[in-house]
């Protein structure tokens, strides 16, 4: 079948008729959608931990009576009204502290799982950038077989990272978890947690970059299909496994952890076989898989310095992760919280920065520079108002909105630390919309090195060491002595991360105004 057959065809979205905006719109809008279903997963989650019992049945039966024998009330003594009382008084206690303890160990958990996210999404990154920006410039160009051919490259690529990643992954699993300064009950939640993922990495390593491929093409729309889907996949798996429904087993967190892994799969195999039978014009064939180092070369040429960017963007956050977690489990868990809700702007920004990537990447092939400037700046306008509104929510609404994962008394003080952290969040998000639209934007064109340098200055140069002054009491600087710090807490935390958001996003805003970006070989 030759490429001028294949079903679908690739969409030259340059040659659209239309007003720009609606162009952006019209690209933006099924990866909202699936941003959206996928960010409603990560809040059903949070209901789960904040509502139910994180304990199977017969474990929390197990744990009472191993605390009752321990204090000597044995069955004996239920023949006696007094002993029967202290008794019954002694469960409803221990109940109320085992639900406790294990809600606040279960949400300090899941931030370690919103993180574990993020490295995966940073991991695709080594594949996905530079399959995008190739596939969109041969697109752009008109060359669709090299558009064909980079695709199977991309997929054979991402079967390589995927198998590395999960060997790699597993075996440094538990001293990672120990260096996020995770303990206890926490510690052994995000284990079992990452363990799943890590197996069937490679079904999202290849799912990611299948998507990465077909949005270099101009379809956004199959992201929205498999990733929507991979959304409503796990809503039936993740609470059956976690509550034991008909056949499935009562795995608690893990199930969580298991029905994402398992949905993900699907959406890896979604993707191949959708390629496999062609669309947008993009197509796999066995005979391309192969190896061809020059167009190998070619993806990784722009994808490494992404990934250097992504991965080093990734291991600030866990630093900054880490010194989150030595203020205790309320504030992990209330910093988690927060990031979920965050999640609503974050990936408002995403979706118009997709769009603004194919545009810039198209644009560029055809030799329209001028056009791809104007694609990125009203991409970030209609953007950057979105995620203002959102901004305005999260300050009005903050305290409604953490009270929905903390509606119990004990849960309190998650609530008290992360009302203000949201808050504070509202402002963030100018900075934050320039910075994920005009990095996706510079990405679309191929410009992945000044922008890894930009996010290396800003996570470890200003995110990290501010965190430690205004969270710690004290610095000990060494030959300099101790040092007083701000001691601020949680919303110290984010006070660095406030002004790091800031630095990087004007970095790349006049990045982007400067037009060097249009000079950039792929």
């Amino acid at each position: 079948m030759g490429v001028d057959n294949l079903p679908g065809s690739a969409v030259k979205l340059i040659d659209r008729p239309g007003p720009t905006w609606w162009l952006v719109v019209t690209l933006a809008l099924p990866v909202l959608a699936q941003q959206f279903l996928i960010l409603s997963v990560g809040l059903s989650d949070r209901f789960l931990a904040g509502h139910l019992q994180p304990l199977p049945r017969q474990q929390q039966a197990e744990a009472l009576g191993h605390r009752l024998t321990a204090l000597g009330l044995g069955a004996a003594g239920l023949t006696s009204g007094s002993a029967a009382s202290i008794l019954g008084a002694e469960a409803s206690w221990e109940a109320a502290r085992q639900i406790e303890s294990q809600h606040i160990a279960y949400q300090s958990a899941q931030t370690m799982a919103i993180y574990l996210g993020w490295m995966i999404s940073s991991f695709t990154v080594l594949v996905s950038v530079g399959s995008t920006a190739l596939v969109a410039r041969f697109i752009g160009a008109g060359d669709h077989d090299a558009a064909v051919a980079v695709t199977n490259q991309s997929i054979v690529l991402a079967v390589a990272l995927g198998l590395l990643g999960t060997v790699v992954g597993l075996c440094s699993l538990d001293r990672f978890i120990a260096l996020m300064q995770l303990r206890g009950p926490a510690a052994q939640f995000a284990a079992l947690y990452m363990r799943p993922l890590l197996w069937l990495l490679v079904f999202q390593v290849v799912e990611s970059a299948g998507l990465a491929c077909l949005v270099g093409a101009g379809d956004t729309r199959m992201n929205f299909y498999v990733l929507g889907g991979v959304a409503v996949l796990n809503f039936p798996l993740a609470w059956g496994l976690f509550l034991g429904w008909g056949p499935l087993p009562e795995l608690r967190f893990v199930g969580i952890a298991l029905g994402t892994a398992i949905s993900h799969t699907l959406g890896g195999l979604a993707v191949f076989l959708v390629l496999r039978r062609g669309r947008a014009g993009l197509r796999l064939d066995w005979a391309r898989f192969a190896p061809r180092w020059d167009l190998l070369w070619r993806i990784l040429r722009i994808s490494i310095p992404a990934g250097i960017d992504s991965l080093t963007l990734m291991g600030g956050h866990l630093w900054f992760y880490s010194i989150v977690n030595r203020l205790g489990d309320a504030a992990s868990s209330a910093h988690g919280i927060a990031l979920t809700w965050a999640a609503l702007s974050f990936l408002s920004g995403a979706a118009f920065g997709t769009a603004a990537t194919a545009l810039v990447g198209q644009n560029l092939g055809a030799g329209r520079g001028a056009r791809a400037a104007h694609c990125g700046w009203v991409a970030f306008a209609i953007g950057s108002s979105i995620m203002a509104f959102m901004g305005a929510v999260f300050f009005i609404f903050a305290p409604e909105m953490f009270l929905l994962f903390c509606p119990h008394a004990e849960q309190r003080a998650i609530v008290e630390a992360g009302v203000p952290v949201l808050r504070l969040e509202a402002f963030a998000e100018p900075g934050l919309a320039s910075l994920i639209i005009f990095l996706s934007a510079l990405r679309g064109a191929g410009d992945t090195r000044v922008p890894m340098l930009i996010n290396c200055f800003g996570v470890l140069g200003v995110r990290v060491p501010l965190a430690y002054v205004f969270t710690m009491s004290h610095l000990d600087l060494g030959p300099l002595g101790m040092w007083p710090a701000c001691n601020l807490g949680l919303f110290g935390a984010w006070m660095a991360m406030f002004a790091d958001l800031y630095v990087r996003g004007g970095f790349f805003l006049l990045r982007f105004a400067s037009g060097r970006w249009q000079r950039v070989r792929v």
